[in-house]
């Protein structure tokens, strides 16, 4: 994979796929995926994506193929946003439309709040104005107890409806995940269940569609409600009885989604 490079040195991986046609103005979607993450969970969703689209993903720092920061390099969500910055300097990217899964949605919130003029729109699967409303803080001790793969395998109903998915997709799953760094793993959730921007969302001007997981297990789904009231321009449509990881289960649904979203804010002929 390509890379740019940070500030700090941290090689930063990411990949371009763009199937649109070649006479349409260029309007180009980075996707930012969720903690735990990388590029590859969005293998799915970038068929249909990138038909209309030029699609860019980034694996955050610390995921994927991207560098795993020293354990004393300052880390913070700003630090993600620059990151992100960085990427869309490097490729000539003036205003682009962000797609946040779970944390890669933090990321994109933070940037429609600090740098406007870099985000025309924003989507948000399962993606709050933080973690502070959750559970999550307890995931760090227990995941460096017993490891990446065997924790997500014992949360995994959390994430999708195992009883509806193929067993297949459960152990890619499982065995991508724990290719990450677990150290790093643990100070990257454990400083998103810190992070609260509830009335910093207040500050975002671009349009921003929202979708809920309506079985939401990490965090509370009524904190979907009050960003609706906080947010400018936001349309917020929930999937009835979803699990927390919508774009891994859902994705030609997520996809349609975004399309139609960005198709009816920003029409292209």
């Amino acid at each position: 994979m390509p890379h740019v490079t940070a500030d700090d040195g941290i090689k930063l991986a990411y990949q371009v796929d763009d199937f649109s046609d070649p006479w349409l103005p260029d309007d180009p979607l980075l996707l930012l995926h969720a903690a735990i993450g990388s590029t590859k969970r969005w293998y799915s969703m970038v068929p249909a994506l990138s038909r209309h689209h030029r699609i860019i993903r980034m694996d955050l720092r610390g995921h994927g193929a991207s560098d795993v920061p020293d354990p004393s390099s300052p880390f913070s969500l700003a630090r993600l946003a620059k990151d992100t910055l960085t990427l869309m300097d490097e490729l000539g990217l003036g205003k682009v439309h962000i797609l946040g899964n779970s944390a890669g949605g933090y990321v994109g919130q933070r940037l429609a709040i600090d740098n406007p003029e870099r985000v025309k729109s924003l989507v948000l699967y399962g993606s709050t104005p933080g973690l502070t409303r959750s559970q999550v803080s307890t995931w760090v001790p227990h995941m460096g107890a017993i490891g990446i793969r065997p924790f997500l395998a014992e949360t995994i109903s959390d994430r999708f409806p195992v009883d509806a998915v193929d067993p297949r997709f459960v152990e890619w799953f499982l065995d991508e995940a724990a290719k990450n760094d677990l150290p790093f793993i643990q100070r990257f959730v454990g400083h998103m269940s810190t992070v609260d921007m509830m009335e910093e969302i207040r500050a975002i001007r671009c349009p921003v569609m929202m979708i809920a997981p309506g079985a939401e297990p990490v965090g509370h789904a009524s904190t979907y409600e009050d960003m609706k009231v906080r947010i400018p321009d936001n349309e917020l449509v929930y999937y009835d009885g979803a699990r927390h990881n919508i774009c891994d289960y859902l994705p030609d649904r997520c996809a349609a989604d975004t399309l139609a979203f960005l198709q009816r804010r920003f029409p292209r002929g």
